[in-house]
């Protein structure tokens, strides 16, 4: 039987873990499930670490489509994701339905959750530029916990360590005792598509083609939306 190693940023982690164990049942073979940032995994494929399947944002695999680092037919768009912004399941959520009203939101609560942007995260990235561009950042980060990834931010909400935090709702579905109260408001939504290849040196690649085969089934598409990702394919 085949181990397909995957390779993928945290946004589409439930749905690997889901589909990925109903593979696994129907095939026999394993599925060796490894999950960072999108910038500590692009970092090991491009470090040379051997993969059957890498998922990262879709404008990152362009480029390396361009390089011929995938076999030719397996790239396929999975899922759409927005960053939403979460308060501790009960608590009495800010008004954040603009851009200011969110501002002042967030300069209010007494503690805010974002990815660290140092471990390479898109939410994380885009979080602290956001906060630049408001004219916070300071004053946020006098109070932010970071989170090494999306779970680590959704945690800390429902801890009661912050009163809000942010990052992709795909990621915050998965932790209990979180409310997501919406997306980021006007010019600051946020959204980012996650894409699969198949890298040339897969030992497993006709394994690896049928995972993602599962994983892109239109049957799957309610599944999909229900954690939070919006069908790609």
């Amino acid at each position: 039987m085949a181990t397909i190693k995957v390779m993928a940023t945290g946004a589409v982690e439930p749905m690997f873990r889901l589909l990925g164990a109903e593979y696994e049942k129907q095939s026999g073979n394993t599925v060796d499930l490894n999950f960072g940032t999108a910038g500590a995994t692009r970092g090991r494929f491009d470090g040379g670490e051997a993969t059957d399947i890498v998922v990262l944002p879709a404008a990152q695999i362009a480029e390396l489509e361009k390089g011929g680092r995938f076999l030719p037919g397996s790239v396929v768009d999975l899922g759409r994701t927005v960053t939403g912004v979460a308060v501790k399941q009960g608590a009495t959520a800010p008004d954040i339905s603009t851009p200011e009203k969110f501002k002042q939101a967030l300069l209010a609560a007494r503690g805010v959750s974002y990815s660290d942007p140092k471990g390479g995260g898109s939410s994380g990235n885009y979080f602290a530029g956001m906060l630049d561009k408001l004219g916070i950042a300071d004053e946020i980060n006098k109070k932010a916990v970071l989170g090494q990834r999306g779970y680590h931010v959704a945690q800390a909400v429902a801890d009661g360590r912050v009163e809000l935090g942010s990052t992709f709702i795909s990621e915050m579905l998965t932790v209990p005792g979180v409310t997501i109260i919406g997306t980021l408001p006007g010019d600051l939504h946020f959204a980012n598509t996650y894409t699969a290849a198949i890298p040339t040196g897969s030992k497993q690649a006709d394994a690896a083609k049928a995972l993602l085969g599962v994983m892109t089934d239109p049957a799957t598409h309610d599944r999909w939306t229900a954690a939070g990702l919006e069908p790609g394919f």
